[in-house]
């Protein structure tokens, strides 16, 4: 609770000769209005105070402070060890699938062409291809050096490897005549294969693999597999087991002379069913999960602190306001009112909420309740990334590092109002490139792909590689690209990249105008200054910006010993 006035002959006589002078004339005064005031003074006064002025004023220790440190060593804790396993497991199914795609695919060089894994081009080659598949499949047992293995049913019997075909319902084609008569309806045909059955399967049901290949559009092969990612017992945890979705795919929808060959694989992890493990391992996850649950407790601490001081401000509006009202028939402007709500508050609390759903997941993985690593380590970085976002409040106390938040602050309406006009212009060379330069350029293949070609243009990267790299078969397309591409490149490298450069750099000279020539002063500011007067503050239309909330800034000092500390 803020100091309260002892109210005797000798005090009252001083404040109401200070409420007098501030004080319109003609109005009527009491004891109680003076000592009121000042009760509402002392508490905003104390409220924009920094932690360490609280303390020395009212020996008020920082505990809210104390916990974002605390939090931020701890949540970045948290985060690497997560970091290092979430790797150990992408690393186990980039390996994985690299190993399958050498046990099933023929002819498989180690990288992938393009978005594909091998491509044929005679119909031998397709039927060895295909056969090749079920030949390792059925030796999986004797060829994979990995802890592979056959997935089985409730029964315990082996899951079948599956083989389904599509193709055309009925159709004839004569390139020669230019000729053909298609039925455009899809049939499946499937068949199913036990491991254990492969020779006698394949002879058994030869006329399935009479492929029209003109009818046929692909050929899907699926099946499941087990294995054990045994790595994770190098870093003390439980190995996970897991259940791989096997599918390949011979695509011949292009009809073009070329079958694409992909091979797709989808893993699941979960808890194995019966292991025995010597070691540390299980103790680790118990000391894991207590940590994961202490991170959560002062998530929930920092996430209450911030709620109060946001519920405390609000309070603080609503007697500034009523106090205005009553004394000055006026209404707090807008400047003051964004001064009471600290967005930086509301980074905090968000930033908690996201830490205590990633320590959620966290503690759901390492217990093998879920597998979501992807899901838990966005919530965990996004978290990470707002706490050290935070860091920049404590550090805007200082006048020197407080430029970089009051640059920011007043060139964001500029820059925001510019990115919108120029990312129209952006968006019309993404489709014009996309749509002209796509079938001849890799980088131009997709809308996204586009649009991060032209970013990296954007920063300079690439340039002669984009030029060098786009196929001159077309010459007409050729000119195209020479004249969309520099014109791309002058406009926005010499023209709006400079202009953003240019409204960042003139809020920051503005700025330092402000801190060598004073900042414009709100009512707030001045009703915490004691002056006489509250007129209201027009905007500067040389600056045109928005920064009056926060131009004082902690280390700036006021005459009569009165400290003032204004961070947003």
């Amino acid at each position: 609770m803020p100091p309260r006035f002892k109210v005797d002959g000798g005090s009252n006589m001083e404040l109401l000769v200070r409420y007098l002078d501030r004080r319109p004339s003609g109005s009527s005064v009491t004891t109680q209005d003076i000592i009121k005031e000042e009760n509402l003074r002392d508490d905003l006064r104390y409220y924009f105070m920094s932690p360490c002025e609280k303390y020395r004023a009212r020996r008020h220790k920082p505990w809210k402070m104390g916990v974002q440190i605390l939090k931020i060593v701890m949540i970045t804790t948290q985060l690497i060890l997560f970091g290092l396993n979430n790797q150990l497991v992408v690393s186990y199914k980039e390996e994985t699938t690299m190993a399958l795609k050498n046990l099933f695919l023929k002819g498989y060089s180690g990288v992938d062409e393009d978005d594909y894994c091998v491509a044929v081009y005679t119909q031998h080659d397709v039927y060895e291809s295909l056969f090749y598949v079920l030949d390792q499949y059925s030796q999986l047992g004797r060829l994979s050096v990995g802890p592979l293995g056959y997935t089985e049913d409730e029964d315990g019997k082996l899951l079948p490897l599956v083989i389904c075909k599509e193709y055309y319902k009925r159709g004839s084609v004569d390139p020669s005549d230019e000729a053909f008569d298609i039925d455009a309806h899809i049939e499946t045909v499937c068949m199913s294969h036990d491991p254990k059955t492969a020779n006698w399967w394949r002879t058994h049901n030869s006329t399935f693999f009479d492929l029209d290949f003109y009818r046929l559009v692909d050929i899907k092969i699926t099946f499941q597999l087990k294995g054990i990612n045994l790595q994770t017992v190098r870093t003390r945890e439980l190995p996970d087991c897991y259940s791989f979705y096997v599918t390949i795919t011979f695509d011949n929808q292009c009809h073009s002379g070329k079958v694409k060959i992909f091979l797709h694989l989808d893993a699941q992890s979960s808890a194995c069913r019966d292991w025995k493990i010597s070691g540390t391992a299980q103790k680790n996850t118990h000391y894991l999960l207590v940590f994961d649950g202490f991170v959560i407790l002062v998530c929930l601490t920092s996430a209450v602190l911030c709620t109060r001081s946001i519920v405390l401000a609000v309070r603080l509006l609503q007697r500034f306001s009523q106090f205005l009202h009553e004394n000055y028939s006026r209404k707090v402007c807008e400047d003051d009112q964004r001064e009471f709500l600290n967005g930086w508050y509301l980074l905090v609390i968000i930033s908690d909420l996201l830490a205590i759903i990633g320590s959620i997941l966290k503690m759901e993985i390492q217990a093998k309740s879920l597998t979501s690593y992807d899901v838990c380590s966005i919530f965990l970085g996004t978290s990470t990334l707002m706490v050290w976002v935070g860091v920049i409040r404590y550090l805007g106390y200082f006048q020197k590092y407080n430029v970089l938040i009051l640059t920011m602050k007043a060139a964001f309406p500029k820059v925001l109002r510019f990115c919108c006009c120029a990312g129209m212009i952006y968006l019309g060379y993404t489709f014009c490139g996309w749509i002209v330069l796509g079938p001849y350029h890799e980088k131009f293949e997709g809308l996204s792909r586009v649009a991060e070609c032209l970013f990296s243009l954007l920063n300079g990267d690439d340039m002669f590689t984009t030029f060098a790299q786009l196929k001159d078969k077309n010459t007409l397309v050729w000119f195209f690209s020479r004249a969309y591409l520099y014109s791309f490149i002058s406009l926005f490298i010499y023209m709006v990249l400079s202009l953003f450069i240019a409204l960042i750099t003139d809020a920051y000279e503005t700025i330092k105008n402000y801190q060598r020539n004073g900042f414009p002063l709100t009512d707030l500011q001045k009703f915490l200054k004691e002056q006489k007067d509250y007129p209201v503050v027009e905007e500067s239309s040389q600056t045109d910006v928005h920064i009056r909330d926060t131009m004082i800034c902690c280390c700036q000092r006021f005459p009569e010993n009165d400290d003032i500390i204004l961070i947003s």
